[in-house]
C-alpha cells in the first residue's frame, strides 16, 4: 500500500536554491524494489557482498599493510558529535548525532572503497574460480606468481570525477590487472597523480562525468579482455555498498542503541549518481525495515537524483533538462544524470532529497574540523543540512507528522555519512578550510 506523502511539494530545483523535497512514493513497508535491470535483487545480496569481503580479508591484509590492524577488513568508525550537532542546529531533544566515518576508509580515502573494492574482487574471483586457480571459499592464490600472470591478461576500466576512480585504480592494479581511468574534466589533479603514480593509465575527457563514462564504456566494449566498471548500471557496486548496512547495526549495537518504531533512525548520504548512497540505503532498509529514513543530498547545481525522483515520466531527465549546469566543486557529485537502477530501486523507500549550495560545502567543512576534528572534503560535507532539514523545516516537520514521528524525535538517531577526504593533499585541503573559514565569518557578521 502506497502511504502517499502530505507534504507540499511545489519546490522547484531549477531555482537553484537549497530545499528538501519529500518523497511521495515512499511506501507503508518501506521495502526497496527488488529488480535492478531485469535482475531479482534482494536481502541475500547484501550478505553475499559482505561474506566476499570476509572471504578477501588477508588477500587484502597482504596487499595494503595499513589493513592490519582491522584484520583487512574494509571499514570506518561510527561516533557522536555532539559540539557539531550544536553547530548545525539540531536540538538535543530532537534525537543524538552521529556521523559514520567513511572519509577514512583505508585504501581509497572514501566511501568508494566498499562498492569499487567489492566490484574489483568479484571480477578476480570469477576468473580465478574460471581457472581452477581458487576455491569458492578461498582466493588467496590470486596474488601468487600464478595468479598475477592470470589476472595480468585482464583489463579493467572505469569512468570517474574521481573516487570510484581512485577506488577502482588502486585494488586493480594491486591485484596485477591493467587499468584505465576515464575521468572528467571536474576531476581534481591530484587524484589523477595519485593514480598515474601507481601505474594506472589516467584518460582526460572535456565533457562531464557521463561523457567520461561514455567513452570508456565504449572503449571497453571493444576488448573481450576488458571489464568495464559501470557506475550507472552495475549491481555489483552497489551490493558492495550494501553491506555497510550490517556493520552500521553492528556498530550501534556495540554503543547500546536500538533501532525500532520507537527509535528512529535518520540517515544522511551524499549523492551523485546514485549507487553508492542507493547501496547504502538499499541495505539499511533491509536491516532496519521502517525504522530508517534515508535522506540523500545533492549540490544545488547537480540534483540529478531529485530530478529523477521528481520526473515520473519515465524519461530519466539529467539537470540540463531543468536548466542545471552541473557545476559544482563538489567533483564526487558532479553528476548530470542519475542511475535509472537505483531511480527505480529507491522509489519505494527513500525519504527524500535535499540540495546544498557550493559554499555551505566549504563552512561544513571548517564547521567539521573546528568543532570535531574531522578533515573533509567538500563533497563529504553535502549531507550536514540534513537533520536540520527535518528537525526544523515546514517540510521535515510534515514528514515526521505524516510517518507518525514526532512522538519519537527525543529518541532517534542521526547518521550523516561523510564520503571522503583521508587522502586530500595538505595544500588542498587548507584551501577548502581557509574558504570555509572566510565564508562562516561573513556569515556570522
Amino acid at each position: 500500500m502506497n502511504s502517499s506523502s502530505s507534504v507540499n511539494n511545489s519546490a522547484d530545483p531549477s531555482s537553484k536554491k537549497p530545499m528538501l523535497w519529500i518523497n511521495p512514493g515512499r511506501t507503508a513497508a518501506a521495502l526497496p524494489g527488488n529488480s535492478w535491470a531485469g535482475k531479482q535483487i534482494g536481502e541475500k545480496d547484501i550478505h553475499d557482498a559482505n561474506s566476499r569481503f570476509l572471504r578477501f580479508s588477508s588477500v587484502l591484509r597482504t596487499l595494503f599493510p595499513e589493513l592490519d590492524k582491522s584484520n583487512g577488513i574494509i571499514e570506518s568508525p561510527l561516533f557522536r558529535v555532539p559540539t557539531l550537532q550544536s553547530e548545525l542546529g539540531l536540538p538535543m531533544n530532537c534525537g543524538m548525532l552521529f556521523i559514520k566515518a567513511d572519509h577514512t576508509l583505508p585504501i581509497a580515502g572514501s566511501i568508494k572503497a566498499r562498492g569499487g573494492i567489492h566490484e574489483v574482487l568479484e571480477f578476480a574471483e570469477h576468473i580465478g574460480l574460471e581457472n581452477g586457480l581458487i576455491t569458492s571459499t578461498d582466493p588467496s592464490n590470486l596474488i601468487s606468481p600464478t595468479g598475477k600472470q592470470l589476472l595480468s591478461q585482464y583489463r579493467v576500466a572505469v569512468g570517474s570525477t574521481g573516487n570510484l576512480g581512485l577506488s577502482i585504480g588502486v585494488i586493480a592494479s594491486a591485484l596485477g590487472f591493467e587499468t584505465t581511468v576515464h575521468m572528467s574534466a571536474d576531476a581534481k589533479e591530484w587524484k589523477k597523480k595519485r593514480l598515474r603514480d601507481r601505474g594506472v593509465n589516467v584518460v582526460e575527457h572535456e565533457g562531464d562525468y557521463a561523457a567520461a563514462v561514455a567513452a570508456g564504456r565504449a572503449e571497453a566494449e571493444k576488448d573481450a579482455y576488458c571489464h568495464f566498471v559501470d557506475d550507472e548500471s552495475s549491481f555489483s557496486l552497489f551490493s558492495g555498498y550494501s553491506a555497510a548496512a550490517l556493520t552500521l547495526k553492528k556498530q550501534l549495537a556495540e554503543q547500546a542503541i536500538t533501532i525500532d518504531a520507537d527509535h528512529p533512525l535518520f540517515v544522511y548520504v551524499p549523492c551523485g549518481v546514485g549507487g553508492a548512497p542507493g547501496g547504502i540505503a538499499f541495505g539499511l532498509a533491509h536491516v532496519f525495515g521502517p525504522n530508517v529514513h534515508c535522506f540523500f543530498a545533492e549540490p544545488t547545481a547537480s540534483a540529478c537524483f531529485l530530478v529523477a525522483m521528481m520526473d515520473r515520466s519515465g524519461s530519466n531527465p539529467s539537470v540540463y533538462d531543468r536548466g542545471l549546469d552541473n557545476r559544482t566543486e563538489a567533483d564526487g557529485l558532479a553528476v548530470p544524470q542519475a542511475s535509472e537502477c537505483a531511480v527505480a530501486v529507491m522509489r519505494p523507500v527513500l525519504s527524500g532529497v535535499f540540495t546544498v549550495e557550493d559554499e555551505t560545502l566549504f563552512k561544513h567543512v571548517h564547521t567539521a574540523a573546528i568543532t570535531e576534528n574531522l578533515r573533509i572534503e567538500p563533497s563529504a560535507a553535502a549531507a550536514f543540512d540534513g537533520p536540520h532539514w527535518l528537525a526544523c523545516s515546514a517540510q521535515g516537520s510534515e514528514y515526521l507528522a505524516h510517518h507518525k514521528l514526532l512522538p519519537y524525535l527525543a529518541n532517534s538517531i542521526h547518521v550523516i555519512w561523510t564520503t571522503g577526504g583521508l587522502f586530500v593533499p595538505d595544500m588542498e585541503y587548507d584551501k577548502f578550510f581557509e574558504r570555509g573559514a572566510r565564508s562562516n565569518v561573513n556569515s556570522q557578521a
